[in-house]
């Protein structure tokens, strides 16, 4: 059973109108709807602050290499403006998409199954306070 994820009504509402606006069948759109799924729509003000969001910072470890990562999650337009930025449509973003610092995320990749911890939600709009972008 997969776990739920937190999430707030604005990036929902942004990331819904985004699939709707491309073509359906990609299998990067059809990860993110799953995901979109399976999502509890929180209040900003109830949303707890090592919840990854619309454009958290987060540290990462992964549990099979040790390595540590920092992302910034991005929407897709916005990727590669900054080389820790990370699409939402990549993979890894999808997957990171209303984690938790401490929650481990694992999906399959053609090698094997990907296994990556949150170590910290190092940044988190709603908790800073800034307006939803």
């Amino acid at each position: 059973m997969q776990k739920h994820i937190f999430m707030t009504q604005s990036d929902y509402e942004r990331l819904s109108s985004m699939l709707a606006d491309h073509a359906a069948g990609r299998q990067d759109l059809k990860l993110l709807e799953e995901e979109l799924d399976r999502a509890d729509i929180v209040d900003v003000r109830e949303l707890p602050a090592d919840v990854v969001t619309m454009h958290s910072v987060v540290r990462l470890r992964d549990l099979d290499s040790g390595e540590q990562k920092t992302y910034r999650l991005v929407y897709p337009s916005e990727a590669g403006r900054g080389e820790s930025s990370l699409s939402v449509l990549a993979p890894i973003g999808t997957a990171l998409l209303g984690y938790r610092s401490g929650d481990t995320i694992e999906w399959t990749v053609p090698r094997g199954v990907k296994r990556l911890q949150v170590l910290e939600v190092l940044y988190q709009p709603e908790a800073a306070g800034a307006p939803p972008v």
